[in-house]
C-alpha cells in the first residue's frame, strides 16, 4: 500500500494499523495526517509507547496522556478516580483522533487500560469510547519489556482489545530510507526469518574493527556505549565546552522528557567532536540522525559550528522539546540538540536513519535488535559490522507468522479503496471532520486563532494545576515554577472561582497540613466566615497566611 493510499484511509476515521519496513514513511505519512487534521480545526492527541518515542514525534507517552501512568492492572473505582480528574476528562472527552507510535513496544494488557480509561470517560462501550485509533509501528522492531517479577508481556495484537477496535491495515511497500538494493535483499531475508548465506556472505564482507571509520558506533548495551564516547572525547586536545539542559514545568514531566530526548543533561564538547543531531530543524538544514564534526566555537555566542558530511557548516542552537496539551506547554526542555556519537545504543537508535555506522551485535540479546541495527543504515556501503552473535538475526516466530496476516489484510483494505468511487470518499472524509468537530474548508490559522482568544492568564494557572495535580506541595509547585507560594496559591483560587479545580485533584495538601488545616477549618466553623485577617487573629498569628488560603481553599 502506498502513503497516498493509507492517508485516504485514515481520513475516513477508522481505526487504523499503520505498519511497514523501517524506512517505508510511516513517520511521514502520519505527519501529513496530522497536518490535514490540523488545516480542518482538529487537534489529534500526539502519543507513543516509550518516552524517547514521544519525543521523537513531539507528544507524551501514552501512560501519561490516558493517567494510568505505571499501573498494569485497574479496578473500576480506580477507573472512576482516573475519569474524574479534571484534565483525563478534558482530554479523553474531546479528543477525536488517538495515535500511538511505536505500537510494538506497547504491551496488550497496557492497550487494554487505555481503552477502559476512554470507554469509561466518554461513558460509550465502542472501542476507546468512540475515538478513532491509529496505531503506528512494526512488531519486528523492539518488543515490550516488563518489569522484574512480571510475566512476559502480550504483544498488543493479541488483545482483545486490539480484535475490537478492528484496525484496518495499512502496510506501506514503498522504500524511502535504503535505495541499495542488495541491502533491501539482506534486510527483507532477515525480517523474513529466511536469510542464506549470501546473504550471511553479504554481511560478513562488511566486517571491519571498530577503528575503520569515524562514524557512530551501536551497541546492544550502554557500558558499551559510555566508554567509547568518553574515551574518543578524552583523546581531543582542548578544553571541553560545556551546555546544561535548562527545564520548566512539571518536574514529572520534565523527567519523562529527559529519558526520552537523545541530547544529554550535560553536553561537553571539544573541536573534532563527533556528533549527531538529535531532532529535526524547523527550516531542513538538519534532521534527526545527521553526522557531522565540531569545527569550532563562535565567537559571539559561544555556540557549536558543525560540518556536517555534506560538507555545509552550520551554527547549532539550543531547540525546545516539550510535552504539549491542548496546545499548552506542561513541560520544556532545552538543549543542543546534539549527542556524542562516536557511540549510541541500538534502543535509542530506533526510529533513526543514518548515512554510515559500526554495528556491533556480537552482545545481542532480543529478537529484532539485529534488524533494528542494521535497518538504521541507508545502504550495505555504510554499514561496518563488528561481530554478531546467534541472536542477532533472529526475528520472533509468532511476529512472523501474525505478518502474514498483516500482509492480506492490508491487501484486503487496498482492494476495497479502489473500489471506492471518489464521491464516496469525499463523502466519509467529509462526515469524520464533521463529527470531529473540524471544518470542511481548509483553515491553517484557526486554531492559532483560538489560542490567542483565551484569557491571557489560563496558560499559567493551567501550568500550576498541572503541577498541582502530579502530587506536589504548594512550596514544591513554587520552587518548580521560580514562583512564590503566594502566587502558586493565587492561581488555585482563581480556578476554583471559576469551577475548574475539583477536590480531588488538591485533597493531598490537605493530608501533608492535616492537623494544622482542620484546626483553621475549626475557626471557620465557629466564626462563621472565611475572611482571612479575623482568622489569623483569632489564631494569634501562629498560622500564616498561606496556610489559611490553602484551609481555604480545602474547606468543604
Amino acid at each position: 500500500m502506498t502513503q497516498h493510499e493509507a492517508l485516504v484511509i485514515l481520513k475516513t476515521g477508522k481505526n487504523v494499523f499503520l505498519t511497514g519496513e523501517p524506512g517505508s514513511g510511516k513517520t511521514y505519512t502520519i505527519n501529513s495526517y496530522v497536518s490535514y487534521l490540523r488545516n480542518h480545526g482538529v487537534e489529534p492527541a500526539i502519543t507513543a509507547s516509550t518516552g524517547i518515542a514521544a519525543t521523537h514525534i513531539g507528544g507524551m507517552t501514552i501512560h501519561s496522556w490516558s493517567g494510568i501512568g505505571i499501573s498494569k492492572t485497574l479496578s473500576r473505582n480506580d477507573l472512576l478516580a482516573i475519569a474524574n480528574q479534571e484534565r483525563i476528562l478534558d482530554r479523553v472527552s474531546s479528543c477525536a483522533v488517538l495515535i500511538i507510535d511505536e505500537i510494538s513496544m506497547l504491551d496488550g494488557q497496557t492497550l487494554g487500560l487505555v481503552d477502559a480509561v476512554c470507554r469509561t470517560v466518554r461513558k460509550s462501550n465502542a472501542p476507546f469510547g468512540g475515538i478513532q485509533v491509529v496505531l503506528v509501528g512494526d512488531f519486528f522492531q523492539l518488543p515490550p519489556v516488563s518489569r522484574f517479577g512480571e510475566p512476559e508481556p502480550q504483544f498488543a495484537f493479541n488483545s482483545n482489545t486490539w480484535l475490537a477496535a478492528e484496525p484496518t491495515v495499512c502496510y506501506l511497500s514503498e522504500h524511502h530510507r535504503q535505495d541499495d538494493a542488495i541491502f533491501l535483499q539482506v534486510l527483507k531475508a532477515v525480517r523474513s526469518g529466511c536469510i542464506d548465506d549470501d546473504d550471511k556472505a553479504h554481511l560478513l564482507a562488511r566486517h571491519a574493527t571498530h577503528t575503520t571509520e569515524d562514524i557512530p558506533k551501536l551497541f546492544s548495551h550502554n557500558t558499551n556505549v559510555d566508554d567509547v564516547n568518553a574515551r574518543e572525547l578524552k583523546k581531543l586536545a582542548g578544553k571541553a565546552a560545556r551546555f546544561t539542559m535548562t527545564r520548566s514545568g512539571s518536574r514529572h514531566l520534565v523527567e519523562q522528557l529527559k529519558r526520552g530526548c537523545l541530547s544529554p543533561e550535560e553536553l561537553e564538547l571539544k573541536i573534532g567532536a563527533r556528533v549527531m543531531f538529535t531532532k529535526n530543524s524547523f527550516n531542513g538544514t538538519y534532521v534527526n540522525g545527521t553526522i557531522g564534526i565540531v569545527v569550532s566555537f563562535s565567537t559571539d555566542t559561544g555556540y557549536p559550528l558543525v560540518r556536517k558530511r555534506s560538507g555545509a557548516t552550520i551554527e547549532v542552537e539550543p531547540v525546545q522539546w516539550s510535552i504539549k496539551v491542548d496546545g499548552q506547554a506542561l513541560a520544556t526542555i532545552t538543549q543542543l540538540p546534539l549527542r556524542l556519537a562516536w557511540a549510541m545504543t541500538v534502543h535509542k537508535s530506533q526510529g533513526m536513519s543514518l548515512d554510515a555506522a559500526y554495528v556491533d551485535l556480537s552482545g545481542a540479546f532480543a529478537y529484532g535488535q539485529g534488524y533494528v541495527a542494521l535497518s538504521r543504515v541507508r545502504s550495505l556501503e555504510g554499514l561496518f559490522l563488528g561481530g554478531m552473535n546467534a541472536r542477532a538475526l533472529e526475528v520472533n516466530p509468532e511476529i512472523l507468522e501474525v505478518d502474514g496476516r498483516f500482509h492480506a489484510q492490508s491487501n484486503a483494505a487496498e482492494a476495497e479503496l479502489a473500489d471506492m468511487g471518489s464521491d464516496v470518499l469525499r463523502q466519509k472524509h467529509e462526515a469524520f471532520l464533521l463529527a470531529s468537530g473540524g471544518s470542511l474548508t481548509e483553515t491553517k490559522n484557526l486554531l492559532k486563532h483560538a489560542k490567542e482568544r483565551k484569557p491571557k492568564k489560563e496558560p499559567t494557572t493551567l501550568t500550576t494545576v498541572a503541577l498541582i495535580k502530579t502530587g506536589l506541595t504548594v512550596e514544591d509547585a513554587a520552587k518548580e515554577r521560580a514562583l512564590t507560594p503566594g502566587t502558586i496559591l493565587k492561581h488555585l483560587e482563581e480556578l476554583q472561582m471559576a469551577g475548574k479545580l475539583p477536590k480531588d485533584d488538591i485533597h493531598h495538601l490537605h493530608t501533608n497540613k492535616k492537623e494544622t488545616i482542620d484546626l483553621v477549618h475549626s475557626i471557620f466553623r465557629v466564626q462563621n466566615h472565611q475572611q482571612l485577617k479575623p482568622t489569623f487573629a483569632r489564631l494569634n498569628g501562629v498560622v500564616s497566611y498561606e496556610t489559611i488560603r490553602l484551609a481555604r481553599l480545602l474547606f468543604n
